[in-house]
C-alpha cells in the first residue's frame, strides 16, 4: 500500500515546520466518511480512500512523534516511522468492529516509533521483549516519579518498585538504569552548556493518556461491558455462574472450588467453562457486527 499511496514524508530537504503545517491542510474525517472510505478500501482495494484515510491522520503522527524527541533522533526521521506505522493501521484496519481509526492507529504509530528508536539507540542489548520494550520506554517516568534525578544507581527501594510496577526483574532495572544513564547516551545530560535548560529526559514522552484518549477508553470499555452483558444473556444459569466464577472475577474459583458446587468432576467444571467461552464470543462478534452495521 505505501508505494501505491507514495506518502511524502518530511526529509533533511524541506523544512520540518511546513510539513507539519501541510499536514493540517487535511481535513478530519466525520466517523460515517471514515466508515466509507475504509469500507471501500477492505472491500474494493480503493487507493483513493486509502490516502485519504492515511492524510487525514498524518497531524497524529506528528503528534506522537513529538512525543519521543528525547531520545536524540530527528523529529523528522520519527515522523516518517511514525507514517509507517499509520500505513500498517490503515492496511489492518475493520471498521465494522466499531471503533475510530485513530484509537486503533496509535498503537501501530507508537509500536513503529518504539521499534525505530531501540534500532537507532547506542545501546548494547536493551532487550526487544514487550517487557524490556516497557522498561525502556517508562523507567525514565518512573525515575521522575520517586525522585530519582541522578545519573548513578537507584535506591534499591526504587528499584523494588519500578521491576513491581512493570513486571520485571530487579536486576534488570538495575542494567537499564546504567546502560540510560551511561557516558555514551546519559538522559540526565543537561540539554546546554550552562545548564538552565533541563535534561534530555525531561522531553520523554509522557505516557499517561490525553483527555481525548482517556474519554475514547473510557467509552469503548463502557461499549464492550454493554456487548459483554447482552452476549452472557446466551448463557443458562449454570454455564453464567462458571463462567463468571472462573474468568471474570477478581478473586477466581478454581475447577476443584466449582466441582464441589454442582457436585460433577473438574473435568466437567472446565468442559463447561471452554463451551460458555465460546458462545458468548461468538454472541459478541454477531453483536459488535450489528452495532457496527
Amino acid at each position: 500500500m505505501s508505494t501505491a499511496i507514495a506518502l511524502r514524508s518530511p526529509d533533511s530537504g524541506e523544512s520540518l515546520s511546513r510539513y507539519i503545517n501541510d499536514t493540517h491542510r487535511y481535513p478530519v474525517l466525520t466517523a460515517e466518511d471514515e466508515y466509507m472510505l475504509a469500507k471501500a478500501w477492505t472491500e474494493h482495494g480503493d487507493v483513493d480512500a486509502a490516502h485519504r484515510l492515511v492524510t487525514s491522520h498524518l497531524r497524529l503522527v506528528v503528534k506522537i512523534a513529538g512525543g519521543y524527541r528525547g531520545y536524540g533522533l530527528p523529529l523528522s526521521d520519527l515522523i516518517a516511522e511514525g507514517n509507517l506505522g499509520l500505513m500498517t493501521a490503515v492496511k489492518k484496519f475493520e471498521p465494522e468492529r466499531g471503533f475510530r481509526l485513530s484509537t486503533y492507529a496509535m498503537w501501530w504509530i507508537k509500536a513503529s516509533i518504539q521499534d525505530y528508536i531501540l534500532r537507532s539507540w547506542s545501546l548494547v542489548k536493551i532487550g526487544t521483549t514487550a517487557a524490556q520494550k516497557k522498561l525502556f520506554f517508562s523507567l525514565g517516568r518512573l525515575k521522575r516519579k520517586l525522585g530519582e534525578y541522578g545519573s548513578g544507581d537507584l535506591h534499591p527501594d526504587s528499584v523494588t518498585s519500578i521491576a513491581t510496577d512493570l513486571s520485571v526483574p530487579e536486576d534488570d532495572v538495575v542494567a537499564m538504569n546504567r546502560r540510560m544513564s551511561g557516558p555514551v547516551a546519559s538522559l540526565n545530560a543537561p540539554m546546554s552548556a550552562d545548564g538552565d535548560s533541563g535534561e534530555w529526559q525531561d522531553l520523554l514522552a509522557d505516557e499517561r493518556p490525553s483527555v481525548e484518549e482517556s474519554l475514547v477508553e473510557r467509552g469503548e470499555a463502557r461499549q464492550r461491558s454493554a456487548l459483554l452483558h447482552e452476549a452472557m444473556a446466551v448463557l443458562n444459569d449454570r454455564e453464567r455462574d462458571i463462567l463468571t466464577s472462573r474468568r471474570l472475577s477478581d478473586s477466581p474459583l478454581t475447577l476443584e472450588d466449582l466441582s464441589v458446587r454442582y457436585g460433577v468432576s473438574r473435568e466437567r467444571i472446565r468442559q463447561i467453562e471452554e463451551k460458555a467461552f465460546e458462545k458468548v464470543a461468538r454472541q459478541t462478534r454477531v453483536l459488535a457486527a450489528a452495532v457496527a452495521a
